[in-house]
């Protein structure tokens, strides 16, 4: 979250908030060339980039998103340096840490989604504290992927009801998509209606691949420590002239 001397700022008049997404999907992508193109070291970009998701979040409690979920750290990332690693894992305590009392003023409910036993014992415990706090919060509903990839969350999923199926508890004739769709991490969220991806890379990334399957999809050359407000209102307007079919005519 930003400030809390920020103040709000009012739905741009070429919006129709009626036909905003509810529940959007973000890859934040291109911290690292941002801190290149500058001469500063990758650190540089996740910390601008961490300021540019606040305001974000911000953004979409002031325009009536209903859900924002982000793609902070997927299960590929751990190739990265340690150093690089390390960075991110102490940079995602300290935001839970530092914006836990402005996201229960704000309202914002948090959910933490992947696999976090390999999360540091730390990080682990500032995240069960974020959600507990904020449980209860009737705002946008932040949701950070951390640890995640999208074909180990289906697996997970299959191994859930496998076992069910072993012991009893389901028949696998009954295994439709909206019993399986009950053991993804998102299982209380809508689907996504939109995802955005930074800095022009024309792919998902192993991100939300079951619940993506009919949003719409903006991509935008714009680097993730750059993409403000206007660039969020940008895409926005795009999402407003798209024609959802969802496969019909």
């Amino acid at each position: 979250m930003t400030s809390k001397t920020t103040s709000l700022i009012e739905l741009p008049t070429d919006l129709d908030c009626t036909q905003l997404p509810q529940h959007i999907a973000v890859i934040m992508d291109g911290n690292g060339r941002w801190a290149k193109q500058r001469g500063f070291p990758r650190m540089m970009g996740h910390k601008r980039g961490a300021d540019t998701l606040r305001d974000l979040l911000r953004c979409c409690k002031d325009w009536g998103i209903s859900a924002l979920t982000v793609y902070a750290f997927s299960t590929e990332n751990w190739g990265r340096s340690m150093e690089e690693v390390d960075f991110l894992m102490t940079l995602f305590e300290n935001l839970f840490q530092l914006e836990l009392a402005e996201m229960v003023s704000e309202g914002v409910k948090l959910e933490v989604v992947g696999n976090l036993d390999n999360l540091t014992p730390s990080l682990c415990s500032a995240i069960d504290r974020a959600r507990v706090a904020t449980r209860h919060n009737q705002g946008v509903r932040f949701t950070v992927a951390i640890n995640y990839g999208g074909r180990q969350e289906i697996v997970r999923a299959c191994q859930i009801l496998a076992t069910q199926v072993q012991q009893g508890i389901v028949k696998s004739t009954d295994i439709d998509e909206q019993m399986l769709s009950k053991y993804l991490h998102t299982a209380d969220l809508p689907d996504p209606d939109l995802l955005i991806r930074t800095s022009g890379e024309m792919r998902i990334s192993n991100f939300l691949l079951w619940q993506l399957a009919y949003a719409e999809i903006y991509v935008t050359d714009t680097l993730w420590p750059d993409f403000d407000r206007l660039a969020f209102h940008q895409a926005l307007l795009n999402y407003q002239h798209r024609h959802r079919r969802f496969g019909k005519a």
